[in-house]
């Protein structure tokens, strides 16, 4: 079962269900990835909204990495998912969502 609080999601890749998570380690993975000087240089090009097909892959690529799976990029790679390129960028969305926004403070700043 995933925890939202520790920033886990599921998805469903090739028809079975999958926990992500984007850990410190995969964080910094993607800072690699992306030549990303800090965490706050990763945010930025994420909040674009601009991800191409190969951006999208090596962040759902960290989140199951990080959640503990034994994958590499290219199994990644060919995992569908229905919904297609949508399928993708809602992984990828909700992933990131629950890594950067915290849904226990509401718009005010206040603990809910």
């Amino acid at each position: 079962m995933t925890n939202r609080h520790r920033g886990e999601i599921s998805a469903k890749l090739d028809g079975r269900d999958w926990t992500l998570c984007l850990t410190l380690g995969a964080l910094a993975e993607l800072e690699n990835a992306f030549e990303a000087e800090n965490l706050t240089a990763l945010t930025e090009r994420f909040s674009k909204g601009q991800l191409s097909a190969r951006d999208m892959l090596r962040v759902i690529a960290a989140g199951l990495r990080g959640a503990g799976h034994l994958v590499e990029d290219n199994e990644v790679a060919e995992m569908q998912v229905d919904g297609g390129a949508i399928g993708y960028a809602t992984i990828v969305s909700n992933l990131l969502t629950a890594t950067f926004i915290d849904d226990r403070v509401n718009v005010n700043g206040a603990a809910t």
